[in-house]
């Protein structure tokens, strides 16, 4: 089946204007188990109706946006006033500047990712030439761009071949670290536990570290229970592991000397492999 953009326009940087074309990098259902609501006493589906408490049920036509200005008030807006507001470049990604990939926190990252590719071969060596110097001086790209009608900043970056969009969260939009620090109390650690945190540290960093191995185990165990129930059989629920409680040296001692008996394992039995 042929892949279906997102969303097509140009990725402009100064007089630079490379055509390009957005496909959203993730997978479509990603997985998920979605559940219904029923009536318990017959089965059937629940449904939601649009109501008006006067007039009752109504139609999609019969609907505009409204915008509560004071409790109760609504100042309604037509369709056609928002699609003046819309800029001329909206179909453009316009990049403002370039950055380090250490002065993007992760924490702004909205999991709204896109692959860009050329949506045509006169826009392949502009994009090529982009992706090169990106990739050469370990940059990423921060611009602007209307996606659904919504301003949104957007961090560009070459991975592997190809360039991606990553929507980014706003400043408002993210509590500061500084809202919390009440939350933390100064405490001092003993020179043994900084050691041997160091040492379950670097036990812990494999030299290459597979992402692969990751996974929702979660809805593989909920898939499975359905098709459990589904076959007439009892749903199993998982041993439960209450974690002891112990002191801070006595969890890191067992913690690092656990992870080194992984570690001796693992060199003898080779890697795990993944499906």
């Amino acid at each position: 089946m042929a892949l279906r953009s997102s969303w097509e326009g140009y990725l402009k940087l100064s007089l630079i204007s490379v055509p390009v074309r957005a496909y959203n990098a993730a997978v479509a259902g990603g997985g998920d188990i979605h559940f219904h609501q029923l009536h318990r006493e017959c089965g059937n589906r629940i449904h939601y109706k649009k109501v008006c408490p006067v007039h009752g049920e109504v139609s999609k036509d019969e609907i505009v946006s409204g915008y509560e200005y004071k409790k109760g008030q609504y100042l309604e807006i037509e369709k056609g006033e928002l699609e003046k507001l819309r800029p001329e470049d909206e179909k453009s990604v316009n990049i403002d500047a370039f950055a380090t990939p250490d002065q993007i926190d992760p924490m702004y990252l909205t999991g709204r990712t896109f692959y860009l590719v050329p949506a045509n071969a006169a826009g392949q060596k502009a994009y090529s030439l982009l992706h090169d110097i990106m990739k050469d001086k370990q940059r990423y790209a921060v611009g602007t761009v209307i996606l659904s009608g919504h301003d949104e900043t957007v961090l560009i970056r070459p991975v592997e071949e190809l360039l991606t969009m990553a929507v980014l969260y706003h400043e408002d939009q993210i509590k500061q670290p500084t809202a919390f620090k009440d939350e933390i109390k100064n405490v001092k650690m003993t020179e043994q536990e900084l050691k041997l945190a160091g040492v379950l540290v670097d036990e812990s960093t494999p030299k290459e570290f597979e992402f692969s191995h990751y996974k929702d185990e979660y809805t593989e165990r909920v898939a499975a229970a359905l098709e459990a129930k589904l076959a007439g059989k009892k749903i199993r629920q998982p041993k439960e592991h209450a974690p002891s409680t112990i002191n801070l040296m006595d969890a890191l001692r067992k913690s690092v000397n656990q992870t080194q008996g992984d570690g001796r394992k693992k060199r003898r039995h080779g890697r795990r492999k993944t499906a």
